[in-house]
């Protein structure tokens, strides 16, 4: 299969793009247009492969991408590339409607022109995987079910708002012009190569550093948390097997506290790492909330599960103590973005 991958030098991309080609026998093309998240060295490995191809395009660039579907001649497309930090969108939502949106928009014209070139065959073959959120959702009560493919959308940030605008139009093309789409949507991920700007690799980095540790509220906003490599590995399952139309919600039921998972960090740092000073949870610093903060997100996996003959291989446990020993053995990776791209400021209250 030939893939037309974007957002691929990003965290869930490039985990996507190892897993290709490290287990699979697929050829992909990366689509990056390397924004201040994304990193090469995430992919260098896999660049090495004659099955790996890269090309810096910005999404919004519909002639650009119609360059690329012409010469690449996918069989599939992966689109994951989208501004992703709910706290970013605070500050700055144009840039998520514009990536998000618009950048969508944009792809779907694309592999719709293409694919209108394609015989009947290959028509019927061909598939838009767009990867998005459980935050389209909105936010869960302690009592509420987890989220299924046939929750509502009730997204509360710009950054979940332009993810369910996306959503609808992926929806739209396979209704108004049976392009063959389906959408993924899944929890909040975790693991090697994390930009360090979202929770976890923030605060694993300044545990390891004897820095404050950033709880907002109280730390009880509910997360469902999804091993980076789980999820890739869920994903490139999907494209070859999700079926025109379909939603496939994708998790691994292991919900947490914000201050749990804070927490569990702190204890394995001072096993794996101890500090003279004692225990990393007197770090702990509560710090006003995040504005519209959705109080808890969990999936149901179920149906995708089933349909995708997929589950997580990772617990919370496991994945979260392998992700600390990566960051503890790759220091020079993360020192050099806070050196340059992201010191670990506070994001999303500038314009609260």
């Amino acid at each position: 299969m030939r893939i037309l991958l974007t957002g691929g030098c990003g965290f869930i991309g490039s985990a996507v793009i190892r897993h290709i080609i490290q287990s699979t026998n697929h050829s992909v093309l990366n689509v990056d247009c390397m924004t201040y998240a994304a990193s090469p060295e995430t992919i260098e490995n896999s660049a090495q492969s004659e099955r790996y191809s890269f090309s810096k395009t910005n999404i919004i660039d519909t002639a650009s991408l119609n360059t690329l579907f012409e010469t690449f001649r996918p069989d599939a497309v992966m689109h994951l590339a989208a501004e992703s930090h709910v706290d970013r969108s605070i500050d700055s939502p144009d840039v998520f409607i514009q990536t998000n949106v618009v950048g969508t928009h944009s792809m779907l014209e694309a592999a719709r022109r293409y694919w209108q070139t394609l015989d009947r065959e290959d028509q019927k073959a061909f598939r838009f995987h767009h990867i998005s959120t459980d935050e389209v959702f909105g936010a869960l009560s302690l009592d509420d079910p987890p989220f299924t493919e046939t929750t509502p959308y009730d997204p509360r940030s710009p950054y979940s708002a332009s993810k369910a605008a996306s959503d609808h139009l992926v929806r739209a093309w396979y209704h108004t012009y049976g392009l063959p789409t389906f959408v993924t949507n899944t929890t909040n991920n975790y693991g090697i190569w994390h930009f360090p700007e979202k929770l976890i690799p923030l605060i694993t980095i300044n545990a390891i550093e004897g820095q404050d540790l950033p709880v907002y509220g109280k730390g009880d906003n509910i997360r469902d948390w999804l091993f980076v490599e789980d999820h890739a590995k869920a994903l490139v399952r999907a494209v070859e097997r999700g079926q025109p139309g379909e939603t496939y919600a994708i998790g691994a039921r292991q919900p947490r506290t914000n201050l749990e998972v804070v927490q569990t960090i702190c204890r394995i740092l001072d096993e794996l790492a101890p500090q003279e000073q004692g225990p990393r949870e007197r770090l702990i610093r509560y710090v006003t909330d995040r504005p519209g903060h959705d109080f808890r997100y969990e999936i149901d996996p179920s149906h995708a599960e089933q349909a995708l003959d997929w589950k997580a291989e990772h617990n919370f446990e496991s994945g979260i103590r392998r992700t600390i020993q990566w960051y503890l053995a790759n220091r020079t990776w993360w020192e050099s973005i806070r050196a340059r791209r992201y010191t670990g400021q506070r994001l999303g209250i500038k314009n609260s």
